[in-house]
């Protein structure tokens, strides 16, 4: 399998946002840049000459949101004891390497070509990775009291690939875990912007081999991970995920009704 190409729109977009949009920061991704690679160049360009592009300026909103909501979510579960950190899927996120989380296992899951450009990004930028295991896809977690990042993800998979994964992850943590994922919503729960907006990035990734796969209302998803025993905590649209005062803006950044955040814990 080749490298995900999304995985790198993905990562320009947040690395972007530091360069293009003005304050107030949503996330600052000071690493995403590093993470490009070589592409970084090329990647970037596209924002800095068209920065105000809705298809551009929407990316760099949902990026930037879902990881700044995640990150949030994460900073307040390892406060409350010992954890471990999941990405799955994690492909070119850069929250392990940012974020100070002491003591705490980081596991990193995702295609080994994804990986291994990852990998020699990180090198190549001197930044240390000491504290992270990579695993394969197929890697069966033990359980354990963990935090579960699956960004970016969700559209790719089928319906019934993404309730086979929640409910292996029901099977394999210890309760309390936690999970927050992105899920594109269906058409008639978007706003024009966001059904332009999916219109033309599902074909572009479609073109690439990636194409969109499911969509979900936050009632369906909620259904889903009840059925698996899971609690829904919040479930938050692109615009309140994050500060309202996050969109007291004058640069192009704006909330596209296109995806909403499922953030859930695993009963007991």
């Amino acid at each position: 399998m080749q490298t995900s190409e999304t995985a790198f729109l993905a990562t320009a977009a947040r690395a972007a946002h530091l360069l293009v949009d003005g304050p107030p920061r949503i996330l600052d991704d000071h690493l995403a840049t590093a993470l490009l690679g070589p592409r970084a160049g090329e990647l970037l360009a596209y924002h800095r000459q068209h920065g105000d592009h809705p298809i551009l300026a929407g990316a760099r909103a949902q990026t930037v949101v879902r990881s700044a909501f995640a990150e949030a979510a994460l900073a307040e579960f390892v406060h409350r004891g010992p954890s471990r950190y999941v990405l799955l899927g994690a492909g070119l996120d850069s929250s392990p390497y940012r974020l100070d989380l002491p003591g705490v296992p980081i596991v990193e899951i995702d295609h080994p070509a994804t990986q291994s450009a990852k990998r020699a990004a990180l090198a190549a930028a001197g930044i240390d990775t000491s504290g992270v295991t990579f695993a394969p896809v197929d890697l069966s977690l033990p359980s354990q009291r963990s935090f579960v990042s699956w960004l970016g993800v969700v559209m790719y998979l089928s319906p019934a690939e993404v309730e086979r994964k929640v409910a292996d992850l029901a099977a394999t943590l210890a309760p309390g875990s936690e999970l927050v994922f992105d899920h594109v919503l269906p058409p008639p729960l978007r706003d024009a912007a966001g059904n332009d907006y999916a219109a033309q990035v599902s074909a572009v990734a479609a073109a690439g081999g990636e194409p969109w796969r499911s969509t979900w209302s936050p009632t369906d998803a909620a259904a889903m991970l009840s059925r698996h025993g899971w609690q829904v905590l919040a479930q938050p649209s692109t615009r309140t995920a994050v500060p309202a005062a996050m969109w007291e803006r004058t640069d192009a950044l704006r909330p596209l009704e296109l995806a909403a955040l499922t953030h859930a814990r695993l009963a007991a």
